[in-house]
This record gives structure tokens, C-alpha cells and sequence, in this order.
């Protein structure tokens, strides 16, 4: 749990109390001990976690840990995690901003109040271990009061110095992101323009609307926006590896979990969805083990591109008439802020599919329910008045009303007995 230091003495103090045998004996007084003189020190103190790869962290942090991440460039969907978990700080090994483009990640974490202690160096895997209370002061890493590691503190005045030196490396980063878009269309031209290595599936897309969800941007407001278009419609859904977790959140089940396995839990996968595992070109597919020791039988689908794009590839090239797209990259910035050159494989998927795809927020905007509910309140209103005068002209109805009408006087003169 996240303790801020300073003031109040907030760990384990021992009273010494005389026994009447004169033994000594040791009183606890609160439940967490810091050390010495604990409570003098300033910062935030919390239990260290740490992990090279921050989507592997997110899924074990406790509110108030404090995140041990080597990150360069930590993206927006990095950062929102990290929100999400509370953290009470966080410590990135490498430089939260490189200054290659300007990412979001930095600025969404400090504007949430949570502390970032940047680029401490690699040296701080070494230095602290999983489960160690540490502190963070300034720019400073401790244990107790011992220095672990330094690094930059980043504020909101930092981070807008950063950003503004990081627009100049925008062109740049654009001329990589076009010659990697045009490497990758030579190495997967078979699969982009004809369907080559699509695997066959059982799952059924032919002719009907298919929901792709990926735990990225927004996604939580997304699925929450569709559910009127997810009860009228029934698409297909499929969870790109944590997707899926995602769907199971919002009331749904999967019916495909496409991946690399890495994020999705083993709750999900036993769900009785089928499993699409996403391998690397030459066959190798790291997450057909796990999905093997766990019994259940997968297909896989070699691709070069990211696990999102062989969802979107699978379902176009199997015939969906929609593919509505939840938490996907879209726009230019989304792309860069990713920081993989592999984005440009989403950017000719989205072309490859063309006109079928729609992003989440664009159905949302234009997508309204058949019925609406004033219409659907005029067709029961409607309905009780048409029984109400069948009742009114029928031998049968005259019956039940006249019972009705003596049932009534009858409570009216129980409920006058009560007062008289």
C-alpha cells in the first residue's frame, strides 16, 4: 500500500514493557515496519515491482506499488495501465521521452499525480528486488535510507520542455515509418493482396458483422458505447490477447481470441472460444505451448505483422461483412506513439480491408437503435388501450372488470376500517 513519508511515525514501533518476572517484552504497535526513524524521511514509499516489459507488470501491480519499468518512450496505453493499477510512482530505467517523437505516456501519468523518476539506468534490475519496500524522493531511488539509484524527476514543465524538442524529430520518424511500410509490403505482398497463409477456422464470419477488440485506446468507453449495437446486431467478437479479458469485463464472451498469447488469462482461453495463435513467418509460435498445456486445441497463423492485423486480415479474408474495430491504432500519432516499427503493418492492413472496416467510435456516432424508446413506450401505451377496450365490449371482459370494480370497493372499505 502506498505511504507517503514524512510527518507521522506510519511503521512498527516497540514499546519495552516490564513483565512481573522482570522479562522483557516487545508490544507491536502498527503493522509495517520501515525501519528507524522511518517516519522522518520524505518521498513516496511503496512496494517495488519490476518488469523490462510493462504490459507483463500491469497485470501484478497493487494500488500504491511502485512501478520498476525500462520503457524509452512510454506510450499512452503504457501509461493509462499504469493509472489504472494506482500506482504511487513509477521508476523507468530508460528515458520516458528520447525526444524521437513526441509521445503521450509521460504527460498522463504525472497529470494523474503519480510520480516518474526517469532514465536511473539498467542497473536498478540489479539493485532492488521484487517485493522490497522502497522510496522515491525527488531524484532518488532508496531502500530504507540507503541510495539504490538517480535519475531526472519529470513534471508537467519538463515533460512540455521534452515534448517541444521531440516535435523536431517528427521527420524522421516519418521517413522510417515509410520505408518500414514498404518493406513489409514486399515481404507480405501474398498475404496482403491474396489471402496466402489464412488459416481455416470453424468460427463462422461469412456475410456477418465482426467486433475486434484490443485493450487499446479507450476501449473501456468504446465497448460501453456499443452495447445497444452489440444486442441488435450480434457480430462475431474477437479478443486480440488481452482484448478478449476485455470483452469478459464488459459482459461479453468471445467467440474468437486471436494472439500471441502473451496477455490474454487462462480463464479466457478455457472459455470455449476458438483459439488463433499468431506466429512469427517461419512457423514459430511462442504462445502455442501454453495454449497446448492447457488442453485446448488452436490453430496458428504466421504473419510478420501484430496480432491486431492478423485479427482484421482473418476476418476480411473469411468473408465479414463489418469489421468494427475497439482500442486499434488510427491515426498518425496513435502509430508513432506506439513506437514499433511494426505499426506499418497496421497501417496496409487498414488499407488491405478497406471499406468493411469502421472504428468503434465512428458506430457509436452514427449507429442508432431500430426502436427507439419513445416509439417502443407508443406501442405499449398502445397495446394496454386495445386491451382495455376488448375488455370494455366483450361479455367476458364486463365480468372481469365488474369482479375487478368489487375487489377495489372491497380494499377501500378495509383501508376507511383502519382509520375508524
Amino acid at each position: 500500500m502506498l505511504t507517503r513519508i514524512g510527518g507521522g511515525g506510519a511503521g512498527v514501533a516497540y514499546r519495552r514493557t516490564q513483565s512481573a518476572d522482570g522479562r522483557i517484552g516487545r508490544m507491536r504497535l502498527a503493522t509495517l515496519r520501515r525501519g528507524r526513524s522511518s517516519g522522518a524521511l520524505p518521498g513516496v514509499a511503496g512496494v517495488a515491482r519490476l518488469d523490462r516489459r510493462t504490459k507483463a507488470l500491469t497485470g501484478r501491480l497493487h494500488a500504491g506499488d511502485v512501478a520498476i519499468i525500462d520503457h524509452v518512450d512510454l506510450d499512452r496505453v503504457s501509461a493509462d495501465a499504469l493509472v489504472a493499477a494506482r500506482v504511487g510512482a513509477v521508476v523507468n530505467a530508460s528515458p520516458s521521452i528520447s525526444g524521437r517523437y513526441p509521445n503521450l505516456g509521460p504527460e498522463i501519468l504525472v497529470a494523474a499525480g503519480i510520480p516518474l523518476l526517469d532514465d536511473v539506468g539498467p542497473d536498478v534490475f540489479g539493485a532492488v528486488r521484487e517485493g522490497t519496500m522502497v522510496r522515491v524522493d525527488e531524484d532518488t531511488l532508496y531502500a530504507g535510507e540507503d541510495e539504490i539509484a538517480t535519475g531526472t524527476p519529470q513534471d508537467m514543465d519538463t515533460i512540455a520542455i521534452a515534448m517541444v524538442a521531440a516535435k523536431a524529430g517528427l521527420s524522421s520518424q516519418l521517413e522510417a515509418f515509410a520505408a518500414n511500410t514498404m518493406e513489409f509490403m514486399k515481404r507480405e505482398r501474398a498475404l496482403l493482396l491474396d489471402g496466402v497463409g489464412v488459416p481455416d477456422i470453424t468460427t463462422k464470419l461469412d456475410g456477418r458483422h465482426v467486433l475486434v477488440v484490443v485493450r487499446g485506446y479507450d476501449y473501456k468507453d468504446d465497448l460501453a458505447a456499443l452495447r445497444p449495437y452489440i444486442r441488435e446486431y450480434r457480430p462475431v467478437l474477437i479478443g486480440v490477447d488481452g482484448g478478449a479479458d476485455a470483452l469478459r469485463e464488459a459482459g461479453h464472451r468471445p467467440d474468437l481470441i486471436v494472439g500471441d498469447m502473451d496477455s490474454v488469462s487462462d480463464d479466457m482461453l478455457r472459455c470455449g472460444a476458438e483459439v488463433v495463435v499468431h506466429a512469427y513467418p517461419n512457423g514459430r509460435a511462442p504462445g502455442l505451448e501454453r495454449v497446448q498445456d492447457l488442453g485446448i486445441e488452436a490453430v496458428t497463423f504466421p504473419a510478420a505483422g501484430t496480432s491486431e492485423d492478423v485479427a482484421l486480415l482473418l476476418a476480411d479474408e473469411k468473408g465479414a461483412e463489418l469489421i468494427v474495430t475497439v482500442g486499434t491504432h488510427w491515426t498518425l500519432t496513435e502509430f508513432l506513439d506506439k513506437g514499433r516499427g511494426g505499426m506499418a503493418s497496421t497501417f496496409l492492413t487498414q488499407l488491405r480491408v478497406g471499406g468493411k472496416l469502421v472504428d468503434a467510435k465512428g458506430v457509436s456516432r452514427l449507429y442508432r437503435s431500430r426502436i427507439s424508446a419513445p416509439v417502443l413506450l407508443l406501442l405499449v401505451l398502445a397495446a394496454l388501450i386495445a386491451m382495455g377496450a376488448a375488455l370494455a365490449v366483450s361479455d367476458a371482459g364486463r365480468t372481469y372488470l365488474d369482479l375487478l370494480e368489487d375487489r377495489w370497493h372491497s380494499f377501500v372499505f378495509w383501508l376507511q376500517g383502519l382509520f375508524t
